[in-house]
Formats: structure tokens, C-alpha cells, sequence
């Protein structure tokens, strides 16, 4: 009698995310809904073959105030994300910084514009605060997994100020310069968004280009960003970066003006629930609207774009998974050669390099207000950035002398080698997805930065704060899974600080 084998917990894991993707498929709106949509394709990609660089006005200005708030805001986010590192062992500081990095820099950018207008302070504050919070937890992360031997062989009655110095900051500074790099990169992609916002970094062309369907200025911008990122390690020197940030300051608009007055209204009255602003004498009328306003915010607008966020979430999640099982070969030495791989790295720049906002703004001019074009672009997004990971890892791994070729390599002898570590950065990447989705909600998506946009569109701070607090709860619970399945399958992340 045959026995069957039973599945792994890996299997397992993988098969229920699967099928609640499926699930969530089934009831998803992925219509095309544009009446010509492979037309407006083809403008588009005549637009990529035809780059037009003397379009754009003040197409300097706004590659320079892209690259100087990234700098500030990832300056800003390092320094106070260092500090907030040493920190990190009280459960106030890791509250904090979990609460602030799962807010999205372009809810951070609507709150600050009621409060600094179009200030740079506006997109600094915006990219740092959030960063500072995932950077607190990064290296905090960094400094626990530091060899403890140094530390042992220490004399007797070292300080603690002295250790750390001397002994595990030495340890971990590259591992930190490194990820600070990351860091920057990511901090050049939500540069660029912040243009979306009005801010005059390369969003805001791109978005007037796209609007008015101007695909050669398009992909001359686009092309433009993609060149400063990837020649980012060869612009980016230790030495220069002083300069490089004094510049910084220099370059951004500091002119604008702000009212203290009206920032302290902001955060004294207008956040404050409209039946507690308006409250009267009578404390059982003001609970009563309380709780009306309650039932409103809950069931019409917190609880529908939850379930959008979430539905999109996770079949994104499981289709970045499938698109990394496609892309990391593209750059696997075990799997093909020099050229072809070229060609495989120059696609995942490519891919992991654009923003996943600006990927489903250009599929919406495709495709039409549904959440095809979101789901696409989150899974492109990660899964490039994934499988350009993953293709790393693949150069560590030696094979037999009389190792298979081919389709057998891949399914036998490379794939089970480097599933764990794929999952391992799929459920690490799974907060950052659902971050992601929610704010794609402001392209009109039925997630929660619909209604979060819409509450600023109409002046309702009220709500909208009250929406940003469940989206914030929302990642958190999202973090908080991820790290329990991880730590349940036993999924090293050894190559998220990458």
C-alpha cells in the first residue's frame, strides 16, 4: 500500500496564500474598462522609443528638488532612526516607530501640506519620519545580530558608551551604510511620487505629461530617473555627501511661508471628531452623534476599504511570488549567460526602480478605474525586486559536476535551494504591499486612500486622520502576522537589509 508523503509546513503556508488569492480574485473588479486600450498602448510605446528631453520646463529643477528632498528626508530619517535604534529595547520606542513607518510618506506628505503648504518641509518631513521608523527597527536588527565575540573579549570594566563605540558600532557601520544606501534609493522613488502631490519633484510632470498624453516627455522623464538611480554608486561618495546635502538645502524653495496659527488649528480642532468639535451641553446628545459619526466612518468608509485593501493585498502578494519565479533566472549565472543576463538586470532596474504609484497610474491610462492596474503594478514592483534578490543569492550556490541542465536545473536543483529564502522576503515585503495599496486608493481605487483622499478633497481632517489611524492599525496587524509565520516556518531574512 502506497503512503502518501506528508506536505511540508512550507507547502502548506504556500498553498492556503494561494487560495485565499484565488478567493479574493474572484470577487475583484479586473475589468478593462478604456474602449480602445491596446491603441492607447501602441502611443505609448511609440512614446518610449521616441524620448523627447526638451519638453519638460525646468526639466533641471525638478531632478534637482527629486534628488535634494530624497537626501534631506533620508538624512533626516537616518539620523533620528540611528538614535531611535539605541532606543529600541523600550516598548514606547518600538510602538512609535512601528506606528509611524506604517503610514504612507504620501499620507504623511497630506497631512503636512494642511499644515507647511508646498514647504519642503512638506517632503522632507514626509519621506523622514517614516523612514526614521523603518530605519530604527533595521538597525536595531542589525546591532542585536552583531558577533557577540568582540564584545567577550572586551577587558574588564569597559563602559557601555566605550563598547558600543569602539567595539559594536566598528561591527556594524558597513552593514549600515549599505542599507542607507537602499534607503536612498527608496527615498529617490518616493521623491519623485511626492510630485503627485503638487510638490515639484518628477511626479508632478509626470503626472501633467500623462494627463495630456504626452508619452515622449514621459518616457524622457522616466528615462532620466532611471539613469539617477542606476548610476547612484558611482554619484553617491562618502565624502561628497556633506556637499551634496548643503546643496540640498540650498537648492529647495525655502521662501514659502506657513501660519503657526493655523497649524495649531489643525492639530487643536480640525482633527478633532466634528461631534466633539461641535459638542453641546447635553453629554448624552454629543455620545449619541459620537456614535453616529462613529457608525458612519466604520461601516461606510473604514470597513469597505479595509476588505479592498485587503483583497488586493494578498492577491498582489501571491502574484509577486509567481513573477519572482519568472525573474530571478534572469539573472542567475546558474542559469544563463553573460549577455542574457545584462539584459535580465537592465528589466529588474527597470521594474524595481519605478514606483509602484507611478506603474499604476500608467496602467489606469491603459486599462481603466479598476484594480488590475494596482495589482500589476504592485507585483511587478516587488517581484522585480524580489527576484533581483533572489538572483543573487543564486551566485553563493554550487552545483555538482553532473548537475541537470535546463528546466530540470531550475525545478530541481535551484528553485528548492532558494524557495525558503523567497518566502522568507515575500512576507517580510508583505507589509510594505499593503502599505502600498492602500495609497494607490488615491488613483481612485476603492482601497483606503479613496476615502482618505477624498476626506482631504473635502476638508473633513477629522476623517481623514480617523481613516490614516485604521490604515496605520491595519499594516500593523499585517507586521505583526508576518513576523509570527516567519518565526513559525523559521524564515531567515538574511537578505532584507539588501
Amino acid at each position: 500500500m502506497e503512503t502518501r508523503r506528508p506536505s511540508s509546513p512550507l507547502s502548506r503556508t504556500t498553498l492556503a496564500f494561494v487560495a485565499i488569492a484565488l478567493v479574493s480574485a474572484l470577487f475583484a473588479d479586473l475589468e478593462v474598462s478604456t474602449v480602445h486600450p491596446w491603441q492607447e498602448l501602441g502611443r505609448l510605446l511609440h512614446g518610449v522609443v521616441t524620448p523627447d528631453f526638451y519638453a519638460t520646463d525646468n526639466l533641471g529643477g525638478a531632478l534637482a528638488y527629486t534628488m535634494a528632498f530624497a537626501l534631506l528626508g533620508v538624512a533626516f530619517g537616518n539620523l533620528f532612526g540611528f538614535l531611535l535604534a539605541l532606543l529600541f529595547f523600550s516598548r514606547i520606542v518600538r510602538t512609535g516607530c512601528a506606528f509611524v513607518r506604517s503610514v504612507h510618506e504620501l499620507f504623511w506628505a497630506l497631512i503636512f501640506l494642511q499644515l507647511f503648504g508646498l514647504s519642503p518641509l512638506t517632503g522632507i518631513l514626509a519621506i523622514g519620519i517614516p523612514y526614521a521608523g523603518i530605519i530604527a527597527k533595521v538597525y536595531a536588527e542589525i546591532l542585536e545580530e552583531a558577533d557577540p565575540a568582540p564584545l567577550q573579549a572586551m577587558p574588564a570594566g569597559t563602559g557601555r558608551v566605550s563598547a558600543f563605540i569602539f567595539v559594536r558600532l566598528p561591527d556594524a557601520w558597513s552593514h549600515f551604510t549599505t542599507y542607507s544606501m537602499y534607503r536612498l534609493e527608496c527615498g529617490l522613488r518616493s521623491s519623485a511620487v511626492l510630485g503627485f502631490v503638487g510638490l515639484p519633484t518628477l511626479g508632478f510632470h509626470l503626472e501633467s505629461a500623462f494627463s495630456q498624453g504626452l508619452y515622449s516627455e514621459v518616457s524622457a522623464l522616466l528615462i532620466l530617473f532611471y539613469l539617477i538611480i542606476a548610476s547612484m554608486r558611482l554619484w553617491m561618495r562618502r565624502a561628497l555627501l556633506p556637499l551634496y546635502l548643503v546643496g540640498a538645502a540650498a537648492i529647495l524653495p525655502w521662501g514659502l511661508s506657513f501660519s503657526a496659527a493655523n497649524i495649531w488649528r489643525f492639530l487643536t480642532h480640525d482633527i478633532v471628531p466634528h461631534p466633539l468639535r461641535t459638542a453641546s451641553a447635553d453629554i448624552g446628545e454629543t455620545v449619541a452623534r459620537l456614535g453616529e459619526w462613529l457608525h458612519v466612518m466604520l461601516f461606510d468608509q473604514a470597513l469597505p476599504g479595509a476588505a479592498v485593501t485587503i483583497q488586493l493585498t494578498m492577491i498582489a502578494l501571491v502574484g509577486a511570488g509567481l513573477l519572482t519565479l519568472m525573474f530571478f533566472p534572469l539573472i542567475s549565472p546558474l542559469l544563463l549567460g553573460r549577455s542574457a543576463r545584462t539584459l535580465g538586470h537592465t528589466f529588474l532596474v527597470v521594474v524595481r526602480s519605478t514606483p509602484e504609484y507611478i506603474l499604476a497610474y500608467v496602467l489606469l491610462q491603459l486599462w481603466g478605474p479598476s484594480m488590475l492596474p494596482a495589482i500589476v503594478a504592485l507585483a511587478l514592483h516587488n517581484g522585480g525586486i524580489i527576484g533581483h534578490l533572489i538572483g543573487r543569492y543564486t551566485e553563493a550556490i554550487t552545483l555538482r559536476v553532473d548537475a541537470c541542465r535546463g528546466v530540470r536545473r531550475y525545478a530541481y536543483e535551484i528553485l528548492p535551494r532558494v524557495y525558503r529564502q523567497m518566502l522568507a522576503l515575500l512576507f517580510y515585503r508583505w507589509e510594505v504591499i499593503m502599505r502600498e495599496t492602500a495609497i494607490l486608493g488615491i488613483l481612485g481605487i476603492s482601497t483606503l486612500g479613496f476615502y482618505i483622499d477624498s476626506a482631504f478633497a473635502d476638508l473633513r481632517f477629522d476623517r481623514a486622520v480617523f481613516l490614516i489611524l485604521v490604515t496605520a492599525m491595519l499594516n500593523i496587524c499585517v507586521d505583526i502576522i508576518s513576523r509570527r509565520i516567519r518565526a513559525r516556518l523559521r524564515l531567515q531574512t538574511t537578505m532584507e537589509h539588501q
